[in-house]
């Protein structure tokens, strides 16, 4: 462990071998870091943060910070982070806000300047968010998305595999996985086939998502008879459409309709 001797390193705190503390940065008790993590300078990690392997954490950031919910009451909560992520320069992540209650923040994450995790939220794994994104508690987060800056999350919402989300869309309703979703308001665009195809994604699976979308957003077939015909199509990325759908709470963001565009 290298620490520089401006840092302050709480002797509660579990700091593994090879972690380097920059200049000023400040770890309080009870706080967890993994073997090989990087920590700039001037960065803050608070209590009851648990932090894995390899993660960098830039300049100024402020990690396990406390949520900002009227009602959280100093109970113990906390926020785990996986391995491998690069966190930007004033990032800030708040800890689950109550009682045993968690945020997590998973593996491979790219977060860049000036992104914000509240409180109780789930980020999956390979996701990027591009500078200024701001999710509000409660969200949901699964794998392989891509933020573009400044989308604003509203508290509840869920954001599905494999998504795109353009710049400055506010979000108050789900986010489809596989699409591209954008504007003020948002719309899906339609599917996101770049990033599909930079991930692997096969011309038959990508064929299948497209059968899926002209059912779903492109048919006037009520839901349930939409979601039906997609039942036909024998393909994991549809099942998992499906089954998100089905678990939408707030409702998910549509297809502009014809008449919409003119």
């Amino acid at each position: 462990m290298s620490v520089h001797p401006t840092a302050i390193v709480s002797e509660r705190a579990r700091v593994s071998e090879g972690v380097t503390v920059g200049p000023y940065s400040i770890i309080e008790d009870d706080v967890v870091i993994g073997e090989g993590c990087e920590i700039a300078s001037h960065v803050v990690i608070k209590q009851f943060t648990k932090i894995g392997r390899r993660n960098r954490i830039a300049e100024r950031a402020v990690i396990g910070g406390l949520p900002q919910d009227v009602k959280f009451k100093n109970q113990k909560s906390y926020l785990t982070i996986g391995d491998d992520n690069l966190i930007g320069e004033t990032v800030t992540i708040h800890r689950g806000s109550a009682e045993g209650k968690e945020t997590i923040l998973g593996s491979r994450n790219l977060l860049m300047i000036g992104v914000h995790i509240a409180h109780d939220c789930i980020i999956g794994d390979d996701n990027i968010f591009a500078n200024g994104v701001a999710l509000a508690g409660h969200i949901t987060v699964e794998d392989h998305i891509f933020f573009s800056s400044n989308v604003g999350g509203h508290q509840f919402v869920r954001f599905g595999r494999y998504a795109m989300i353009g710049g400055e869309s506010k979000i108050v309703q789900d986010v489809l996985p596989f699409f591209v979703t954008d504007g003020n308001p948002p719309y899906v665009q339609g599917l996101n086939v770049a990033g599909l195809s930079r991930t692997g994604f096969t011309e038959t699976q990508i064929n299948n998502l497209k059968r899926a979308f002209h059912l779903l957003l492109g048919s006037a077939l009520p839901l349930e008879e939409a979601i039906n015909k997609m039942a036909v199509i024998n393909d994991e990325n549809v099942s998992h459409l499906i089954n998100f759908v089905r678990g939408s709470k707030r409702g998910f963001i549509h297809a502009r309709m014809k008449h919409e565009r003119n």
